[in-house]
């Protein structure tokens, strides 16, 4: 029988600890009279946020105000969704009501997404919003809702947005040391061809330019960011830079690979 390795028993301590947390996350939100929850590690990401046995949470523990909504297989949801929009621009916790945005101060970032944001609210009445914006880039987001538009979120919010902020922050913050552990679990084996284009990337040339560059296709030069970004367990391009950055990957000058 296979011994469990130390790293084995750190990512299932992790997977632990994200279990009672959500368990936390929903309690807290029934208590205060906010019991519809959807939460996201990465919104830039539709991989949804997963339980010790690899359920999502919004299918076993996590309810939504619309049961039939399931925000977590649509990829365009990060897109269409009001309150993602919040989260790209407002890094404190802030809530909705009354068809609107807000937080505890005049936020004029807020303010614009009220003015041009998208008209679903996928049947919520209210909520409390709270962004986590960890380092390299990556903002995850846990929203506390309810269908019932009379709700009286704005007192609420001024009590509990302090510690709904810190709970979300270690929420997201420890799904994403499990995603860590599991990547150091197994090394990265990037291709020549992918590391040619992370370090032109690094460098700040566009996919059309890296393209010129090594004489290929821009498709391919996509295919090859989308490889790498895979194997090194992140979304997007820049979180791909970065990460292999801080793996040595990119750095240094670019003749050797070039």
């Amino acid at each position: 029988m296979r011994q469990a390795s130390g790293t084995d028993r750190q990512i299932d301590g992790k997977a632990a600890e994200i279990d009672r947390l959500a368990e936390r996350v929903q309690e807290i939100g029934a208590q205060i009279g906010l019991p519809c929850i959807a939460a996201s590690a990465d919104i830039g990401s539709p991989e949804p946020m997963r339980n010790s046995h690899g359920q999502p949470f919004a299918e076993t523990l996590f309810r939504w105000v619309d049961p039939d909504l399931r925000y977590w297989e649509d990829r365009s949801f990060a897109l269409r969704a009001f309150f993602i929009q919040g989260v790209r621009v407002c890094s404190e916790p802030f809530f909705y009501a009354n068809g609107g945005l807000a937080t505890w101060r005049e936020h004029a970032a807020l303010n614009a997404v009220n003015k041009g944001g998208p008209p679903e609210r996928f049947g919520v009445g209210a909520a409390i919003i709270s962004p986590a914006y960890l380092p390299g880039g990556v903002i995850g987001a846990v929203v506390w809702a309810t269908a019932d538009a009379d709700f009286a979120v704005g007192p609420l919010f001024e009590r509990e947005a302090a510690a709904l902020h810190a709970l979300a922050l270690h929420f997201v913050a420890a799904d994403h040391d499990r995603t860590a552990l599991q990547a150091a679990s197994a090394p990265v084996q990037l291709t020549r061809r992918e590391i040619q284009c992370l370090k032109w990337g690094a460098a700040g040339k566009t996919d059309a330019e890296i393209s010129v560059i090594m004489s290929i296709s821009v498709p391919t030069v996509r295919f090859h960011m989308t490889n790498a970004a895979r194997k090194l367990n992140v979304t997007g391009r820049s979180q791909a830079i970065y990460r292999a950055a801080t793996l040595g990957y990119v750095g240094g000058g670019l003749g050797a690979h070039s």
